[in-house]
């Protein structure tokens, strides 16, 4: 088996940048992303967002793109929210576009503790605004 060690960190908004990831489907919505992302054999380091977009830092094995990784967590995720609540307004749906860095052990830390603070980030203007960029809704 190869070693390998690759981080990354990975960005993508609600469908519209709607405030849709609400405290009830927060919850739902992170456990569905982490469920699919270990069936992905892709070791979650931190999951956090606020209510338009979610920042991952994740492992990824070098056997399944990055675009493959962000595909199926997406579509999972949203997928489960949708089961969970037929009777919604609207679905929930994520934007098609998602922006991804690397990052080396040496910042590590930094990712995931950034991540972990993205509430408290977005609520005192603390954000680096490189690390929160998401492709313009198509």
């Amino acid at each position: 088996m190869p070693f390998w060690l690759f981080y990354y960190h990975i960005v993508w908004a609600t469908r519209y940048r709607q405030p849709a990831i609400t405290p009830l489907l927060e919850p739902i919505i992170y456990e569905a992303i982490r469920h699919k992302s270990n069936e992905l054999k892709a070791p979650i380091l931190a999951l956090n967002g606020v209510a338009d977009h979610v920042h991952v830092a994740v492992s990824i094995p070098p056997a399944i793109a990055v675009a493959k990784w962000v595909s199926d967590v997406k579509a999972y995720s949203s997928r489960e929210v949708n089961l969970l609540l037929p009777d919604a307004e609207t679905k929930f749906q994520w934007q098609r576009g998602y922006s991804a860095f690397t990052f080396g052990t040496s910042r590590k830390q930094y990712a995931v503790d950034y991540i972990r603070r993205q509430k408290e980030h977005h609520a005192h203007g603390t954000i680096e605004p490189a690390l929160e960029r998401t492709p313009d809704e198509e």
